[in-house]
C-alpha cells in the first residue's frame, strides 16, 4: 500500500510554507500540503476585513440619512421567531445580530485569547508583561478620562472608551507595511487580546442585569458538560453546538449578556491536535492528493483552536462584524444633533478617552514597565512607535459601539456616544497612520 509522507504542523501549526508530500505511487500523486499559520492568518483577514467593515458602517450613515431611511429601520425592526420544547424566543433583526451573530464573534475572540494565552504571544510570561501593562493603562487612563469629562452626567459609560476594534487597528498597522518592525504588530495584537478580556470581565460583571439564578444553574451545567465530553475526547461539532446552545439560552435568560456564551465555549476549546499525522494513506487519497480525506487527515494535526479559527475568522471579519457595522451605525446626521452631541459630556467624554486616553495610558504603563525593568521595548521600536501603536488601539469601533449600547440606554446618550465613537476613530486611525509614516521618513533621512 502506497503511502503519502507529510510534515505535520505540529501543535502550534505556525509555518506557513507549503511541504512537499512523496509518494510511493506516480508523479502524479505528488502534493503539496499547506500548513496553517494561525498568526499570519489572523492578521491578513483582520487587514482585508476592516476595508469591508468601514464601508459597512459609511453605508449605514448615508442610508440612514436617505430618503430611504425608513426601510434601513424597517429591516432591522423585522421580527424572527423561534420556539423549542416550550421555550421561544421573538426578537427583532437587530437584536439577532447583537446578541445571535455576535456571539460567534466572540466565540473566536475567545480562540484567540485561548490560543496566545497557550501557545502565542501571552504564553511567555516575560513577553505578555508589556502588552498586559500597556492594555490595563490603556484602558484604565481611557475610563478616567471619561469620568472626569462625563461622570457627573452619565457614569455607566466609562467603559466605553476601554475597547480597541482588532480588525481596524491591525488595518492601520497593515497601510504601514515594511514602515514598522514585526515586533510591534505582535504587541499590538497582545494588547488588544487583553483589551478584549478587559471588555468581556467588563460585559459579564458591569452590564449584566437582573439575574436569574435558575437560567444560570443551567448555563453552569452547560459548562460542566463541555468539560465531561472534552475529557472523554468526544469531536462531535454538533454535540459542542447543542451544549453552546444551552449556555447561550442560560445566560440569555439568566439575566448576563449571552455573548458571553461564546467566549466560554472558545476558552474551553482543545489546544492539542486529535492526533499527529506523520502519513497519508495514499490508498484513501487516490489520484487526487489534495482530496477530501487527505485535507481531513492533516485537519486533525491542527488543534482544535487552530482549525476553528481558520474556517470562522473568515466568517467573522467579512460578514457577522459587517453585518453588525451596518445595524448599529446608523446615526441621522442633522444640525440639531450635531449641535446637542457637540454640548454633551458623553460625546466629549467618550471621543477624548479613545483619542487621548488611550495612546497616552499606552504611553504611561509602557514607560512604567521599560523604566522598571519588568520588560522591554518591542525590538526595533521607539517611543513614538508605541504611541503609534497607542493611537491605533484608540480605534474602538465595534466592541466600543457593542459596550455603548449596553450602558446607554437612552437613544440620545446613545447617538452621541455613537458619534463620538465613529469621530474618534477616524482621528485615531488618521493619528497613528501619520506617526508610523512619519517615523519611516526619520529613519530614512539618517
Amino acid at each position: 500500500m502506497g503511502l503519502q509522507q507529510s510534515r505535520c504542523a505540529g501543535k502550534t501549526g505556525r509555518r506557513n510554507s507549503e511541504l512537499p508530500v512523496k509518494s510511493t505511487r506516480t508523479s502524479s500523486a505528488m502534493n503539496r500540503v499547506r500548513i496553517l499559520s494561525p498568526l499570519r492568518d489572523f492578521l491578513r483577514t483582520e487587514s482585508a476585513g476592516a476595508v469591508l467593515l468601514a464601508v459597512s458602517a459609511v453605508t449605514a450613515l448615508v442610508w440612514v440619512n436617505s430618503p430611504w431611511s425608513e426601510s434601513y429601520d424597517s429591516l432591522w425592526k423585522t421580527r424572527f421567531a423561534f420556539s423549542f420544547a416550550g421555550h421561544g424566543l421573538d426578537l427583532d433583526l437587530r437584536y439577532w445580530v447583537n446578541d445571535g451573530l455576535m456571539t460567534v464573534f466572540f466565540f473566536v475572540v475567545g480562540l484567540e485569547i485561548k490560543r496566545e494565552l497557550t501557545d502565542g504571544h501571552l504564553s511567555d510570561r516575560r513577553s505578555a508583561m508589556l502588552p498586559g501593562i500597556a492594555a490595563l493603562g490603556g484602558m484604565v487612563v481611557p475610563a478616567l478620562v471619561y469620568l472626569a469629562i462625563a461622570g457627573a452626567s452619565n457614569p455607566r459609560g466609562w467603559a466605553i472608551p476601554m475597547a480597541t476594534d482588532i480588525a481596524l487597528a491591525v488595518g492601520v498597522l497593515s497601510v504601514a507595511r515594511g514602515r514598522i518592525p514585526s515586533s510591534l504588530r505582535a504587541f499590538l495584537l497582545g494588547l488588544a487580546i487583553v483589551d478584549d478580556i478587559g471588555a468581556i470581565l467588563v460585559i459579564a460583571t458591569v452590564y449584566s442585569t437582573g439575574v436569574t439564578f435558575g437560567w444560570l444553574a443551567a448555563s453552569i451545567v452547560g459548562v460542566a458538560l463541555v468539560f465531561i465530553v472534552k475529557f472523554f475526547g468526544a469531536r462531535s461539532m454538533v454535540l459542542y453546538v447543542i451544549l453552546g446552545g444551552v449556555v447561550w439560552l442560560g445566560l440569555f435568560n439568566g439575566g448576563v449578556h449571552p455573548t458571553l456564551a461564546g467566549v466560554l465555549m472558545g476558552l474551553l476549546a482543545p489546544t492539542t491536535p486529535h492526533h499527529q499525522v506523520e502519513y497519508v494513506d495514499a490508498e484513501q487519497v487516490g489520484d487526487d492528493p489534495g482530496s477530501t480525506a487527505s485535507s481531513t487527515a492533516h485537519g486533525t494535526s491542527v488543534s482544535t483552536v487552530e482549525w476553528l479559527q481558520h474556517i470562522l475568522h473568515p466568517w467573522t471579519s467579512f460578514f457577522i462584524v459587517p453585518v453588525f457595522a451596518l445595524a448599529n451605525s446608523g446615526i441621522r446626521l442633522s444640525v440639531d444633533g450635531v449641535q446637542d452631541a457637540v454640548s454633551s459630556p458623553i460625546t466629549w467624554g467618550v471621543f477624548c478617552g479613545l483619542l487621548v486616553g488611550k495612546p497616552l495610558g499606552v504611553l504611561l504603563a509602557t514607560q512604567i514597565a521599560v523604566r522598571s525593568g519588568i520588560s522591554d521595548l518591542p525590538e526595533g521600536s521607539s517611543t513614538r512607535h508605541v504611541i503609534g501603536v497607542g493611537s491605533a488601539a484608540g480605534i474602538g469601533f465595534t466592541v466600543a459601539i457593542f459596550i455603548a449600547k449596553l450602558a446607554l440606554p437612552d437613544p440620545t446618550d446613545l447617538a452621541n456616544a455613537k458619534l463620538a465613537i465613529l469621530t474618534a476613530s477616524v482621528c485615531a486611525a488618521v493619528l497613528a497612520s501619520v506617526l508610523l509614516r512619519s517615523r519611516r521618513r526619520q529613519d530614512a533621512s539618517r
